[in-house]
């Protein structure tokens, strides 16, 4: 594979930033757009350096590490999706197979209904999609909790109940909001506020309106969708979103290896294996 080469593309309330990393033979395979949100292409890297055979293109969401969002410019589902589009777009490479997973797995679901002609495969990878829950109401006032933490207190209050919330096995009991607050320093977090409010995920990702899938126009849609879900991480919000979506499409969701974030491994999930689980996705995008 060729070294990356990066763009820009200008759209409104923002200016995106991509990377488009080409094959150094002729390839038949379709180009293989991978993204997520909040994550920025950095995230991807490990997984990315497993498809030498086909061009890939990654991304920094608006507002996250290259790319610019204008303050108080729109973070929503749609928006997202639109500017999946025009990275297309603008790489003129499509269609495109793609992998999106969190919350890039589920602002996809949008964009493949919108823009269908972009996308042959869509493999959407254990998407918070909480409107699909048997606990939806009670998602839904966590999240708003959270931002609301995050701009009276700050990131470390807020991170903190993030991360309570992402370890919650199983249903959210009706007394969650009822607990004590989970103490910032024991997750390593900063206890006292430096006054920023800029987080993509506290600030963003959580503050968009509940997204609503339709699922007539999902399963009518010439894109071929494909809901996955991590081996590990039973009962998670993000693994029941994505076993949500599969139930919403009737289909079983297909298990990747590892956790949520199981195309890489770090000091939190040293387990992961991204070799495998690129060969699962490769499997996947074969079976097309």
């Amino acid at each position: 594979m060729t070294e990356p080469t990066t763009h820009t593309v200008d759209v409104p309330g923002a200016t995106l930033t991509y990377d488009v990393r080409e094959t150094e033979t002729p390839s038949d395979k379709r180009p293989l757009f991978i993204f997520g949100s909040p994550m920025g292409a950095s995230g991807f890297q490990q997984l990315v350096g497993h498809f030498t055979d086909r061009t890939v293109i990654t991304y920094d969401p608006r507002g996250m590490e290259r790319s610019t969002r204008e303050p108080g410019s729109e973070v929503a589902v749609g928006v997202h999706a639109e500017d999946y589009h025009r990275v297309v777009e603008a790489a003129g490479l499509g269609p495109v197979d793609a992998f999106g997973s969190s919350g890039g797995g589920m602002c996809g679901l949008h964009w493949v209904v919108a823009h269908p002609a972009d996308v042959r495969t869509f493999v959407s990878h254990e998407p918070p999609v909480i409107t699909l829950l048997e606990d939806s109401e009670m998602a839904t006032k966590v999240n708003a909790d959270i931002v609301d933490t995050y701009q009276r207190d700050g990131f470390g209050p807020a991170m903190a109940k993030f991360i309570q919330l992402v370890m919650h096995q199983g249903l959210l009991p009706d007394d969650y909001l009822a607990r004590p607050a989970p103490d910032p320093a024991q997750f390593g977090l900063p206890t006292e506020d430096d006054g920023s409010r800029d987080d993509l995920l506290l600030s963003g990702n959580l503050a968009m309106p509940p997204f609503e899938p339709d699922a007539e126009a999902l399963r009518a849609s010439s894109v071929r969708i494909v809901p996955a879900i991590g081996a590990l991480g039973e009962g998670g919000l993000a693994r029941r979103g994505g076993e949500a979506v599969a139930r919403l499409l009737g289909v079983e969701p297909v298990i990747f290896p590892g956790d949520h974030g199981g195309f890489a491994a770090n000091e939190w999930s040293p387990g992961n294996d991204p070799a495998a689980f690129a060969a699962k996705l490769r499997e996947v995008l074969t079976e097309d």
